[in-house]
């Protein structure tokens, strides 16, 4: 007999396995069907192992450089590449086993299979044996997510040239490392890497690393990366890529050869969407990606995607912004995903972002000011060693809205949550110059460049006035 859902779910990751959660909190008989492993490719190929596997490289950082602290370490400072690994695989095993046991505690109903639309409110799912069964549901939410993208014509070993599906595993580690792309991905693995001993080359075809972000954040970024002996090429293309037995060889766009154990593709990412039956309810895709509305729905009446596979916004968090959207909707409530969503990246020091960047306004011809505090005139920053990094605050000159604000600096994944929450409550750059902020904290920085868009901060020596041609601007 088959069996009937109000909602149906087609993967566990951070967006699918939220949505059921959600769903089942509100009435709905709920189901999940998942081919793979519980939590998706961030839990088991993403979020999760790059932060277990940076964890450990960034201890190793701080102890090499404790000396700045007055602490001394007797002996060399080594590392156990296979123990890393092994409490990486812990920590996964943990978290998985957590979301099983919240599907049972709120009678969410697991299938492990592949899944695939059969028309409208069908589900065919087969399992690991070939077994084929059917499900139907009154509405069905599609969280698939995405997968790392190859480069046609290179070498597909992935012993050789991998993605970071098979990084983050790796049982030995490369002596040699060539990354192609620098942006989240590609700068988290090579700040990794670099720590664990491994000579890394970083290769972005654009002019700065991080190319969707703030500009300024990539540059610095570079910077630091530099000088810690991490090679970085920005504005080259890898021409050409040739694996061998002893490894891989790159001829790149400015002349230079590089040789390399291991090749990581950090490019981006693409939707999984073939082999799912969208033709079977008349859903189109726009270059892999389904295509919503706010409130998550898809063209097809009763079916919903979240996540990656509708490349509205590639990360974790927002599949799970998404995910409670579209659960709402489906069972009956009206919600809309409207809020801003933050970037973040767990090189060391961090960087994170929300909002417009000052390239995006300029291209939308919005006037902005910006306000910037050097993370290193805090007090807290000189006490912890810690005085890398900025924030940039942009507001638009005519009215002083709060339109982004961009971090550089240690634990600015933590401390653009004032930000996230003050642009969401479209708040301006007064406001957020007018918070208390607790001292000693870095989070004091966000203050500072707050007041710095209205010229009132007052850790910063007075601006500078230059006269223009045919107008004042003012400069930090």
């Amino acid at each position: 007999m088959t069996e009937h859902f109000s909602v149906a779910v087609i993967g566990s990751g951070p967006g699918g396995y939220i949505a059921a959660l959600k769903a089942a909190q509100m009435g709905g008989k709920t189901a999940v069907i998942e081919k793979h492993l519980l939590g998706g490719t961030c839990l088991n190929y993403g979020c999760i192992p790059s932060k277990a596997l940076l964890a450990s490289a960034e201890l190793l950082h701080r102890i090499r450089h404790c000396e700045t602290l007055g602490v001394q370490v007797n002996g060399s400072v080594g590392f156990d590449w296979s123990a890393i690994q092994k409490r990486k695989d812990k920590v996964l095993a943990k978290l998985r086993g957590g979301i099983k046991g919240l599907f049972a505690a709120r009678q969410v109903r697991l299938y492990e299979g592949t899944a695939a639309l059969d028309g409208p409110g069908k589900i065919r799912i087969t399992d690991g044996r070939g077994q084929i069964q059917t499900i139907t549901a009154e509405r069905i939410i599609l969280a698939v997510g995405s997968v790392p993208a190859r480069i046609s014509g290179w070498p597909t070993d992935p012993e050789k040239v991998c993605t970071s599906d098979e990084a983050l595993h790796w049982k030995e580690l490369p002596g040699r490392l060539l990354i192609v792309g620098g942006g989240v991905i590609g700068c988290e693995f090579a700040c990794m890497m670099h720590e664990y001993g491994v000579e890394v080359t970083v290769v972005e075809m654009m002019e700065e690393l991080l190319p969707e972000m703030e500009p300024e954040l990539g540059r610095t970024l570079n910077r630091l990366f530099t000088q810690r002996g991490i090679r970085i090429f920005t504005g080259t293309k890898v021409e050409s890529l040739t694996a061998g037995e002893k490894g891989v060889s790159a001829v790149l766009s400015n002349g230079q050869t590089v040789e390399a154990d291991k090749v990581l593709i950090a490019t981006g990412r693409r939707p999984n969407t073939p082999s799912l039956g969208l033709e079977t309810v008349g859903l189109q895709t726009d270059r892999g990606f389904i295509r919503v509305n706010e409130r998550m729905e898809t063209s097809a009446k009763g079916i919903f995607c979240i996540g990656d596979a509708n490349g509205l916004c590639l990360l974790a968090h927002a599949a799970s912004a998404q995910g409670i959207t579209a659960a709402e909707n489906a069972v009956g409530r009206s919600a809309a995903y409207t809020l801003p969503v933050p970037y973040a990246v767990y090189t060391f020091p961090e960087i994170a972002s929300v909002g417009l960047t000052s390239r995006q306004a300029r291209r939308q011809n919005i006037p902005i000011r910006i306000g910037q505090f050097p993370i290193g005139y805090l007090g807290k920053a000189m006490a912890v060693g810690e005085e890398s990094g900025f924030v940039r605050v942009i507001s638009r000159r005519d009215d002083g809205a709060l339109l982004g604000v961009h971090i550089v600096g240690h634990n600015a994944t933590e401390i653009i949550e004032s930000a996230v929450a003050m642009l969401g409550m479209k708040a301006k750059a007064k406001d957020l110059g007018e918070m208390i902020f607790a001292h000693p904290t870095l989070s004091e920085a966000v203050k500072e460049a707050a007041e710095d868009v209205y010229e009132q901060a007052l850790h910063l020596p007075p601006r500078k006035v230059i006269q223009m041609a045919a107008e004042t601007e003012t400069v930090g």
